[in-house]
């Protein structure tokens, strides 16, 4: 699972080698004398330096806290990453590169997402199939430029009339 607030997902008493050997241990993913180039490795695959490693969470920036979380999650080797709001907390550049981030890792790995997100135009980026939600029913679910081009239920019709117009 990547949380929408990297920062209070982080343990920030725990360097980030720390973070991310964790899950690794905990399920006996990697023997201990590769545990360290295991977590280089997992740096490496989010767009971080090795170096980052010995570092806190406190010490790193926003974007920089939500690649740990998400190599994090990819320790597990998942299938399946649920994203729960995963660049509503961070600013619209950095937003991007994450989004690019979980395209590139989509392809590279074979990972789905369950992705979760109150903007459209980020769910337009990343997803290939759409669910919209109504108080707390699916409304109209479908291929996501299906749903853009033709919303055939009325919330989702508002939703995407309340869109500012693209530059």
């Amino acid at each position: 699972m990547v949380f929408q607030d990297p920062h209070g997902s982080l343990n920030p008493r725990l360097r980030i080698r720390s973070l991310l050997a964790e899950p690794l241990r905990l399920h006996k993913l990697t023997p201990p004398d590769r545990e360290q180039s295991a977590v280089e490795e997992l740096l490496r695959q989010v767009g971080l330096s090795p170096a980052t490693s010995e570092k806190f969470p406190h010490e790193l920036s926003g974007g920089q806290r939500q690649r740990v979380a998400i190599a994090r999650a990819l320790a597990v080797r998942p299938q399946l990453l649920v994203c729960d709001e995963p660049v509503s907390a961070l600013d619209v550049s950095i937003q991007a590169q994450i989004l690019n981030l979980l395209r590139d890792l989509q392809q590279d790995l074979g990972l789905s997402y369950f992705f979760i997100s109150h903007d459209l135009r980020v769910v337009r980026y990343i997803a290939d199939r759409i669910a919209v939600m109504h108080q707390g029913r699916i409304v109209e679910t479908g291929e996501t430029d299906a749903v853009w081009q033709a919303p055939e239920h009325p919330y989702t019709q508002k939703l995407l009339a309340s869109l500012p117009p693209e530059l």
